[in-house]
């Protein structure tokens, strides 16, 4: 799988640890950055790793700030982005299952390394299930979208 990372200082710990595990999995990464703990801003990365995705050149995307929840938030604006916030791994399952979320953010302060891994492993390996009243909604989701992306 190709996967899209980005991360701030806050994040780039937990970003590289990640990093590492998924290249030993196989994965095919690109770490849209930061590569340095200098203060930086986190829509800068969460914007460039949402795109890729977004436009089809990377399967998933995992995006690390201090506490997730910035990076999230920059990531769900872009269109096509659904990015979830996941503390634990049965939050990422579901939300793979029901909201066929392409993006995860994890907070690189609150969740630690095993955890964190464990979380993208869930992510990465379940499927959305296909199932009519979840692509219902996220057809309704996208909708959305397009009425107030212009």
């Amino acid at each position: 799988m190709k996967i899209a990372l980005g991360s701030d200082h806050g994040g780039l710990t937990l970003k590289n640890q990640v990093i590492a595990y998924l290249e030993e999995a196989g994965h095919e990464v690109h770490d849209f950055g930061t590569k340095t703990y200098d203060s930086c801003d986190y829509p800068d990365f969460a914007v460039a790793a949402a795109e890729a995705v977004a436009r089809g050149e990377y399967d998933r995307g995992i995006v690390v700030c201090t506490t997730g929840i910035g990076i999230s938030i920059a990531a769900n604006k872009i269109p096509g982005i659904r990015c979830a916030l996941c503390t634990e791994p049965l939050s990422a399952k579901m939300t793979r299952l029901h909201n066929d979320a392409n993006v995860l953010a994890l907070g690189g302060a609150f969740t630690g390394v095993n955890l964190a891994l464990e979380i993208v492993r869930v992510f990465l390996e379940t499927p959305f299930s296909n199932e009519e009243k979840h692509q219902r909604r996220i057809d309704k989701i996208t909708e959305i979208e397009r009425k107030y992306s212009k």
